[in-house]
Order: structure tokens, then C-alpha cells, then sequence
């Protein structure tokens, strides 16, 4: 793919997914604007092509201005990727603050003001659908489990704030008229510079791995150049309004994950310690409470809580294959090994 003479706008392009995908546009010779906040780390932008944006998603009044200046100063952009958003919140409103009201105002302005010539693509979530009923059809595969999903029920149910905030804004985002947007639902996100998964290594390196609950796990997770190559393919295919999950194409036990970190970090003694889910609930809600005092989000929450207790992760990817032309190249050992020689490399482990 070719994106010269291409302008694109990255919104959340500090964090961990934007600043890939702000990396793989800069590739492809796209000129990248990328959206921050003043006091956002800017570690991962480096490049001195980038150039660097502010924008308001929470003030109608501002966010207006603030796209009006860029049209009148420097022009429209062909493409807008929408990876900002919370993942972790104090109050569950807040959620729908950023990732709904955040994502329906962005789309709607650029439109009026004339700022966006082509597609906007949203960066949704697999959390949409909640605990969704589903049948499997074993098949056999390297990767693991590799079953073939036949829905029950293709009505998204999500059960956190988190999933319902984005399940409202891809809602919010069909009725805004001559909106031309793709949808992407990426499963769990893993790679370097992602902190969550990183705080199953350091639990390993110490020489234990904490799980919770009893019944199997069917997991599924997309390292982050794979989710980046879907954005980058969603820009000029798939349906207008359309909706795609992501993963890696396999699925995997609930132990996968973390004995192929005890692999590529080679610690030869694992404690593995397993809990009951009323006990990771106590946990979440407690520490959830604690971090609400102290005016903080919390890794651990409610919302968290209900994460980890789903026991079935699987999607459906062959829509993304057969419209995006998506073809993931890191199935779960090689992502786990380049993720773990960058966590060796920055001395993170």
C-alpha cells in the first residue's frame, strides 16, 4: 500500500496502539498528523515528519475551532484513525464521556467543518459483544484449540462500561449521515510498550502465575503490527459501515500465554496459582473502591472483574480476511518472542 500525498489524522497516537499505527503510516509515505494532549509523553513519536495536533474531543466550541484553524491553515485530511479513548475510568460515566460523546463529536465535526475528504476508521472493541452463547465445531490447527464458531445469538451483549461505551459510539457513528467509516473489533491487544500483558511477565519473572477461575478459557489475542496492517487496510477496503473483528486467527487455553513467556524469558520455575472468581471479584471491587478514594483508576476493577471472568474469547474473522483483505502474520509464539526480546531490549525485564 502506498499512501504519498496521503495527510491522515491519528487521534490517541501517544499510546500504545497509536503510536504503531502512527510508525506504519509514516512507512507508507502518508503525511501524519498526530492528536495529543499537552501533557501526553511523546517516548514513541519521535520521527521528525510528525507532525502534532491538539484537539478537544470533550468541548464542542473548541474541538470546532480547533479543526476550522487546521482547514484554513493546511487543508482537509484523506483519512482519520480514531485510536483515542479510556480504557480504565473511576466512574463508569466517564467512559461514555470519551468513548462515546469523545468519538460521535469528533465524526460529526469533521464532517461540518470540511476536514475529512475520505474515511474515518474507528477503533472499536471485541468487548462489544459481552458473554455472547455461542457452538464450536472442532478443527484441528497448530495454534492450539482452533475451533470454528457458529453464533446463537449475534446480538452484541457487553457486560463492562467499557464494552457498552463503544458498542454506543459505533451505534452513534451509523447515524450520522454520508459518514463513510469502518468499524475495527480487536480482540486483546499484546506487544511491546503495552502494560497490561506486561504485568503477567513481571508476575512470571518472579516465578509465579496467577489465574482466576476453574472452568477452561478459550483465548484470543492480535499482536499490535497485525491490528496496525487491519487499520492500514481499512482505509481504502471494506464496507461503508461495516464492522470487523480481529485476532490473530487461532485460539487459545487460558495457560498458552503464559508458559510461552516462561519460554522466550526462560524461567525453568513457575508457581502456578489458580482462585476462585468470588475471590478476584473481592479483589477488583476493593481495589477498584481504594483507587476511587485516592482519586485514581485502578488496573483492577469491576470492569476488569467481569474481563476476566468471561470464559470465551472467540470471533469470527473471516469477514476482515475475505473484505479487508486481512492476513495476520503473528500467531501467539512469534508475537510472545519479539514482545519479550523488546521487553529484554528497553531492560523492562
Amino acid at each position: 500500500m502506498n499512501l504519498t500525498d496521503k495527510h491522515i489524522l491519528i487521534t490517541g497516537a501517544s499510546g500504545f496502539i497509536g503510536s504503531f499505527i502512527v510508525e506504519r503510516a509514516l512507512a507508507l509515505g502518508a503525511t501524519v498528523w498526530a492528536a495529543v494532549r499537552r501533557t501526553s509523553s511523546r517516548r514513541y513519536l519521535q520521527d521528525a515528519r510528525i507532525r502534532f495536533i491538539e484537539l478537544d474531543l470533550g468541548n464542542e466550541f473548541r474541538l470546532r475551532e480547533q479543526l476550522e484553524a487546521h482547514k484554513k491553515t493546511v487543508g482537509a485530511w484523506h483519512f482519520v484513525v480514531h485510536a483515542a479513548g479510556a480504557t480504565k475510568c473511576r466512574k463508569a460515566d466517564d467512559f461514555f464521556r470519551i468513548n462515546t460523546d469523545g468519538t460521535e463529536r469528533l465524526a460529526r465535526l469533521l464532517l461540518s467543518t470540511n476536514t475529512l475528504q475520505g474515511r474515518f476508521v474507528f477503533i472499536s472493541s471485541l468487548s462489544v459483544y459481552g458473554a455472547v452463547r455461542e457452538k464450536y465445531v472442532s478443527t484441528s490447527g497448530k495454534n492450539g484449540l482452533n475451533y470454528a464458531p457458529i453464533l446463537e445469538s449475534d446480538t452484541p451483549r457487553p457486560n463492562t462500561a467499557y464494552g457498552r461505551s463503544k458498542l454506543e459510539a459505533e451505534e452513534r457513528l451509523a447515524h450520522i449521515p454520508d459518514l463513510n467509516y469502518v468499524v475495527l473489533r480487536p480482540t486483546g491487544v499484546y506487544g511491546p510498550r503495552e502494560r497490561d500483558y506486561f504485568l503477567m511477565a513481571k508476575s512470571i519473572a518472579s516465578h509465579i502465575d496467577f489465574s482466576v477461575g476453574y472452568k477452561p478459557q478459550e483465548l484470543t489475542f492480535i499482536y499490535v503490527h497485525d491490528l496496525v496492517e487491519a487499520v492500514m487496510l481499512a482505509l481504502k477496503r471494506g464496507g461503508v459501515g461495516r464492522s470487523y473483528f480481529l485476532t490473530d486467527g487461532g485460539v487459545y487455553s487460558s495457560r498458552t500465554f503464559s508458559d510461552l513467556l516462561q519460554s522466550e524469558m526462560q524461567v525453568r520455575h513457575v508457581l502456578h496459582l489458580k482462585a476462585p472468581l468470588c475471590v478476584l471479584r473481592l479483589i477488583c471491587a476493593i481495589a477498584g473502591w481504594g483507587a476511587g478514594l485516592c482519586g485514581r483508576t485502578s488496573t483492577l476493577n469491576m470492569d476488569k472483574f467481569h474481563i476476566m471472568r468471561q470464559r470465551n474469547w472467540q470471533c469470527d474473522i473471516e469477514p476482515a480476511r475475505r473484505e479487508l483483505g486481512y492476513a495476520p502474520q503473528y500467531p501467539l509464539d512469534r508475537g510472545v518472542a519479539e514482545t519479550v526480546a523488546w521487553y529484554k531490549q528497553e531492560k523492562w525485564i
